[in-house]
């Protein structure tokens, strides 16, 4: 046998590793409990991948030659264990192959870790960069350079990052970095402070092995604001080459690509992304007027482009800004960003105006695809496609992109709740109604979460339920969310509550004299009520007003009395649309 396949190796395919000294089966880090039968069996199949191991072998090798048992039997139920902890099928194998009346083979490509690299980082986390300016007002500042960093160490494919979003929790906490580690599933930990004064920023960072608690690299930087891009593409290098990490030429690149910044253009763009994390109605707002002014500073910014793209995408699609000035800017952003530099950031930004100004799926979904493509571990993009898919009605490909998004950003609520939203579009209310349970987990006053649940127990009939998670929504998000407020109408509709109902739609008519108000949302509630030309009168609005929610009609279950009806088919018709049936 190879040196490489002895008894201390660590082999690893897909998303597994056999550690044979620690006789564990481990799966992106986390330990798979496996029978010592399974588990010799595997080894054995690792030990030759791609060649055929016999049963008499398997048999010879696993049990003694005095021990008095149904070999088959054994052998048959010591594969299918170990098939079932590997996610594997015998009708379509991607590692354990059977060859019948023959035996087994190992069918996956393997990795045998060397020593040196079983001790090489492989995964790491950056924890927020703690703000030494003695001003909260500048904490939007060291959030900014946190995130920064976290985006040009992901930009190497070497390793692992753990997302801001995840990171993003530990502000602030003070707890032993090993545990943090774990938490995370991360090898490494980069932690360190940031102080701004005046025209200049001092950046401290340090790297720590979590696994040993070992200090591996420690550096002070002091720089001119103007050159704070170039400073954070440093930072990386220096981390990379110290843990010996292979960096590609094109990565190189990438990392080197930094300019100079005007230092208000810069200090606008934070401010932006400060508002962005937020999401809310007034915060996407704000961040847009800071995109800007970035990009009146800086008319070749890139990044503020694209930031000014992801605001007024999201602030059409929520109905917070009417289409022109929500989803057709994003658009005119994003295409202006990518003739600034290409990015997947950008690309997906594109995507998702495309699809909700332009309501052209197949274009949408090639954005998106190139934007995975460009950086596979950006989960927003993954979240995107994913949504693109849910609305083609091509539910399994769009929930394996959703569970990615969801594996990259796991505490992110917004990619949750879309996995929900997606759910609902195929009715799968169960499927749903348990998502929302792991995002309402991580923050039960999430006022989305509450809203997608309302929808699911609405789908499932469970009206009454339905209503007063509705109604928790509506409360959190302070009436703003016209989304939450048309649901709520529905629910009161399908309810029987017509007076209820009506009241609603009134109120969404009166808030459309001083706002725009997505014509679809109005059209739901006629729905329910049965009043069916209301409806289409209300949906025809919708197309001439180019609403972000007319691409969702041939999905949206709110809209399942009128399948049955010309008219509505014949809408379906003037979309941009793949295949207007689901």
């Amino acid at each position: 046998m190879e040196e490489s396949r002895s008894s201390h190796a660590v082999v690893r395919f897909a998303c597994f590793e056999l550690d044979q000294q620690a006789g564990e089966l481990r799966k992106e880090g986390e330990c798979i409990r496996l029978q010592d039968q399974p588990f010799q069996i595997l080894r054995i199949l690792l030990e030759r991948p791609g060649e055929i191991i016999t049963r008499d072998e398997l048999r010879h090798k696993i049990w003694p030659a005095d021990t008095f048992v149904d070999f088959d039997h054994g052998i048959n139920n010591a594969i299918k264990r170990l098939r079932e902890a590997l996610g594997d099928t015998a009708e379509t194998p991607r590692y354990i192959e059977t060859l019948p009346r023959r035996g087994y083979r190992f069918v996956g490509k393997t990795e045998v870790a060397t020593p040196a690299a079983l001790n090489r980082i492989q995964s790491l986390a950056v924890l927020p960069l703690e703000n030494l300016s003695r001003d909260a007002d500048q904490e939007f500042f060291a959030d900014g350079m946190t995130e920064a960093l976290i985006t040009n160490l992901a930009k190497i494919s070497a390793w692992h990052v753990v997302s801001r979003t995840s990171a993003m929790h530990y502000k602030g906490v003070h707890r032993p970095l090993r545990e943090i580690a774990r938490e995370l599933q991360v090898d490494g930990i980069v932690e360190g402070t940031v102080m701004r004064a005046g025209p200049r920023v001092r950046i401290s960072a340090q790297l720590i092995d979590a696994r040993f608690d070992a200090h591996l690299w420690a550096e002070t930087y002091d720089r001119d604001l103007r050159d704070v891009l170039e400073l954070q593409s440093e930072v990386a290098r220096s981390i990379a080459r110290e843990v010996q990490v292979k960096v590609s030429p094109e990565e190189r690149i990438e990392l080197d690509r930094a300019r100079s910044i005007d230092p208000e253009a810069y200090e606008a763009y934070l401010k932006g992304r400060h508002h962005w994390n937020k999401r809310t109605s007034g915060d996407l707002n704000k961040a847009i007027d800071y995109f800007q002014h970035a990009i009146e500073k800086e008319p070749n910014y890139a990044a503020a482009h694209t930031g000014l793209a992801d605001c007024a995408g999201r602030a059409g699609f929520w109905s917070f800004a009417s289409p022109t000035e929500g989803c057709g800017k994003a658009k005119s952003a994003a295409l202006k960003s990518l003739k600034i530099e290409e990015t997947a950031e950008a690309r997906t930004s594109l995507g998702w105006a495309i699809m909700h100004y332009d309501w052209d799926l197949c274009s949408a979904e090639r954005e998106f695809q190139l934007a995975v493509q460009e950086n596979p571990l950006y989960a927003t993009a993954h979240q995107s496609y994913g949504h693109c898919l849910g609305v083609m009605g091509r539910f399994e490909e769009a929930f394996a992109e959703l569970k990615h998004a969801i594996q990259l950003e796991p505490l992110s609520l917004i990619i949750g709740t879309s996995y929900a939203g997606i759910s609902w579009l195929g009715r799968r209310w169960d499927q749903a109604i348990e998502q929302t349970e792991k995002t309402l987990d991580l923050d039960p006053n999430f006022a989305a979460g509450l809203w997608g649940r309302a929808r699911c127990y609405i789908g499932k009939g469970m009206v009454d339920t339905a209503i007063t998670y509705a109604q928790e929504a509506v409360k959190l998000s302070f009436g703003t969310q016209l989304f939450f407020i048309a649901d709520l109408g529905y629910a009161y509709a399908r309810a029987g509550r017509t007076g209820d109902a009506e009241q609603i739609l009134h109120q969404l008519q009166e808030l459309g004299r001083r706002r725009y108000v997505d014509s679809c949302l109005i059209a739901q509630i006629y729905v329910a009520l049965g009043e069916v030309d209301e409806a289409f009168r209300w949906l025809e609005r919708a197309f001439q007003e180019r609403a972000a929610w007319v691409v969702y009609l041939a999905t949206d279950p709110w809209f399942d009395p009128l399948r049955s009806d010309r008219r509505f088919d014949q809408l379906l018709q003037r979309l941009n649309y793949p295949s207007h049936r689901i």
